[in-house]
């Protein structure tokens, strides 16, 4: 879109034509798109931002690069809620080519498969998936009944997806104004790479700008919840009920036990591991270390705590 237009669709002031491809973060923004800053703690990303034009509050313009245009607003993100919907996609599309489906691939009844959408060799997809639009999927993978693989999404070769699992559902995105909730369009994907095994009746977000990606020999049980814009590292392994709030990254070998969580805009270092039920509210720094709790604390440190919970319930 002309950012003249997304400024005239959001009632701001805007007289520069300049095609906008997309939106995304500051600092991962190029001159065909545009961003948003919201909260001040970012103030070092909008003066490094290369992106085309940003929503900004009055007070910020002055730290405003002197390539990007400011699209000045009393709420930032409320207008970026607003103008997502414009660069979303088709929920389906009714043009295009035929999936492509590879040799040896067992698809079997009552599955639908979208429009340009690649499936590789030697894969099975049983009764009731549904793959989207612009989907592409490697080869040997298997796909148990009912799993959804939303449009525009990546699977690699070996992976195995087992039932009811949900892959590129929206991420939990909206701006608050007054009282209203304005739905942030999830305009990202979610890309699952290599030899990557999920159980059943999970739920993996698609990013709200670029890709919610799981690395290679990623292990998933069953009810796990990824959410958007979240990374996970080579080898992470996840248990029953984990969830990970929006943009947690999770390093290599990192493994969650039980109905672990994370807040959001966090990351753990690499081969941490967390015990059942802890819940992480701050980025872990040091590797190889085992926490539990909540708050979070070093597992032997949480070990003597409970014993001397239980010697005063002795007494």
């Amino acid at each position: 879109m002309n950012l003249k237009n997304i400024a005239q669709a959001l009632d701001i002031k805007c007289e520069y034509d300049l095609e906008i491809t997309s939106l995304n973060t500051l600092l991962d923004s190029n001159k065909n798109e545009l961003t948003f800053l919201e909260n001040k703690k970012y103030i070092n990303d909008l003066e490094k931002t290369k992106a085309g034009a940003v929503l900004v509050k009055k007070e910020f313009l002055n730290k405003v690069p002197q390539d990007t245009i400011a699209l000045v607003c009393e709420e930032p993100y409320v207008a970026l809620a607003k103008a997502s919907k414009y660069f979303a996609p088709n929920v389906v599309e009714t043009i295009g080519k035929d999936a492509i489906v590879g040799e040896n691939t067992k698809v079997l009844d009552n599955v639908y498969i979208g429009k340009n959408t690649q499936i590789g060799n030697d894969c099975t997809i049983m009764p009731g998936v549904f793959i989207g639009d612009n989907v592409k999927i490697g080869n040997n993978t298997i796909l148990y009944p009912n799993v959804c693989i939303y449009r525009d999404c990546e699977v690699g070769n070996d992976c195995i997806i087992h039932a009811g699992t949900i892959v590129g559902s929206d991420g939990f995105g909206f701006a608050i104004s007054g009282a209203d909730y304005i739905k942030i369009y999830q305009n990202g994907n979610v890309i699952i790479k290599n030899n990557v095994d999920i159980g059943s009746n999970c739920a993996i977000d698609r990013a709200a700008f670029k890709s919610t990606i799981i690395e290679d020999n990623v292990r998933l049980d069953n009810l796990v919840h990824i959410a958007h814009n979240c990374k996970l590292g080579k080898g992470t392994i996840l248990t029953g009920q984990v969830g990970l709030s929006g943009s947690t990254i999770l390093h290599e070998y990192v493994v969650m036990g039980g109905q672990s969580a994370t807040a959001g805009h966090l990351e753990i270092a690499p081969f941490t591991t967390i015990a059942a039920r802890g819940g992480v509210t701050k980025s872990i720094t040091t590797p190889k270390k085992f926490w539990a709790g909540f708050p979070l604390m070093e597992h032997k440190t949480w070990l003597r705590l409970q014993g001397k919970i239980s010697k005063l319930l002795k007494k």
